[in-house]
């Protein structure tokens, strides 16, 4: 493999930071970093660390593509569909976090543990699915290969700073404020205060008062695993952690599959680590699932509320919702662009 330049748009926010790590944890051949980012960045003489050094941060404009390989996309949906395309007119091949590409039927929609070989049916960009897709197919997509899945009812609960740095820096103002008894002030960017609190809306509503958040895990889900009619009923919910988003998930299938059988189908899958002995206290939790890549499982269980004979299973399961949620799926998909 030659080394390759590589752009990161949007290098300064926090899953751009991670991308930087993930790129050097995994030893990706990076000849060239073109970290870019806004005019403020810029005008701050902002840089990042990458190998060892300070690289300076460029400003994110169509010309700051020519001679790059390969870009890396943690920037707004807006920015995204404006830049990302004139990368491509320059030759890159971009692999995007945003929502902006996401739905297009001539962009794929990726994780590599589940459909690695779309990736080759690009036309210039892929892009990373949303991040609690991401945690909760990991783990669904060997038990679907094993006994068909048809529907799943899932109810995520997602970390402040799903919402970016600013979301991080909220829940530690707000937990400040609690603790002096401050007045509150305003809640940017969520609706309402989130310490000692929780907030069943992420993104707006539509007309069947389902959030954006929610529908994606239906839509990006059936992109992803080709399954169209897969049936999906959602619950986002905002919650006072600080990183990695957890979900409980009762899946149905069309085939039998006992709770054992689905241990062992987990043990075995790639980027699932299975935590699971209730009785001892032991399951995935936040704190334990940050600054990792693995997707963990547990509570693993029949669904008592399935009908006599059909085959229906529950599981809770947490992921860093930056790394594998972003980052390092971004990165991953790189790998195959190589």
């Amino acid at each position: 493999m030659s080394d390759k330049t590589v752009a990161i748009l949007g290098a300064t926010g926090v899953v751009g930071t991670q991308m930087l790590v993930s790129l050097e944890e995994r030893g990706f051949p990076v000849g060239r970093l073109v970290p870019l980012a806004s005019a403020r960045s810029v005008e701050a003489g902002r840089v990042v660390r990458f190998r060892g050094e300070d690289v300076p941060v460029e400003l994110a404009r169509p010309e700051a593509f020519e001679g790059v390989d390969i870009v890396l996309g943690a920037a707004s949906d807006e920015l995204a569909g404006k830049l990302l395309p004139e990368a491509v007119k320059r030759g890159a091949t971009c692999v995007d976090n945003s929502h902006a590409f996401r739905l297009d039927a001539d962009v794929p929609l990726v994780v590599p543990e589940i459909n690695a070989a779309d990736i080759a049916g690009n036309n210039g960009i892929v892009s990373n699915p949303n991040c609690a897709t991401i945690i909760g197919l990991v783990p669904l997509w060997p038990l679907h290969q094993a006994a068909g899945l048809t529907r799943l009812v899932v109810s995520t609960y997602q970390a402040a700073s799903g919402a970016g740095m600013a979301g991080l820096r909220e829940l530690e103002r707000e937990t400040r404020a609690v603790a002096a008894d401050e007045p509150m002030g305003q809640t940017d960017p969520f609706a309402h205060q989130l310490a000692h609190n929780l907030i069943p809306q992420i993104g707006g509503f539509d007309e069947m008062g389902y959030t954006s958040e929610e529908m994606k895990m239906q839509n990006e889900g059936r992109k992803i695993m080709h399954l169209p009619d897969l049936r999906v009923n959602c619950t986002c919910v905002r919650v006072p952690v600080a990183r990695s988003h957890s979900e409980s998930i009762t899946c149905e299938f069309t085939r039998p599959l006992s709770v054992d059988q689905a241990r062992e189908l987990l043990e075995a899958a790639p980027g699932v680590r299975v935590v699971d002995d209730p009785a001892a206290g032991v399951y995935p939790m936040p704190l334990d699932t940050s600054d990792q890549d693995l997707i963990w499982v547990g509570r693993l269980r029949r669904d008592l509320s399935a009908p006599e004979g059909a085959s229906a299973l529950t599981f809770w399961c947490c992921g860093d919702q930056i790394r594998k949620g972003a980052a390092t799926n971004a990165v991953q998909i790189a790998e195959h662009l190589l």
